[in-house]
């Protein structure tokens, strides 16, 4: 590909107060039910709801969820490594968010000393 080559994406924003049954997260991902359930009980998603019939998902679990199916597919990784590239990634998002941050507190800190400066 090109420098200069147009790039297609796709895809559906979700809010996270949209919530979604284990049928349609499934439907979504296309991961299976006993997939989820697997993910569930490693913790990669903590679902509303005390039975499986009542769980809901939110729009941040799609995302997890999406990730999760990829991790499966592409890297063969079972349930407990999926939890655990999870949790690895959401660090990593917290991280970059910090340094992101910082970033900018101190190019403003930059800005408001040269024009201090005679």
């Amino acid at each position: 590909m090109r420098e200069n080559d147009p790039v297609y994406l796709q895809g559906d924003i979700v809010e996270d107060h949209v919530e979604f049954t284990l049928v349609e997260l499934c439907h979504v991902t296309g991961a299976s039910e006993a997939q989820v359930t697997l993910w569930v009980d490693e913790g990669a998603f903590e679902p509303r709801g005390a039975r499986i019939e009542e769980w809901r998902f939110s729009g941040a679990s799609l995302r997890r969820a999406v990730t999760a199916q990829r991790l499966t597919r592409d890297l063969e990784l079972n349930a407990q490594g999926v939890a655990l590239a999870l949790d690895l990634l959401d660090q990593i998002d917290t991280l970059r968010a910090r340094l992101a941050r910082r970033n900018a507190q101190n190019d403003r800190g930059d800005t408001l000393e040269a024009s201090c400066k005679p």
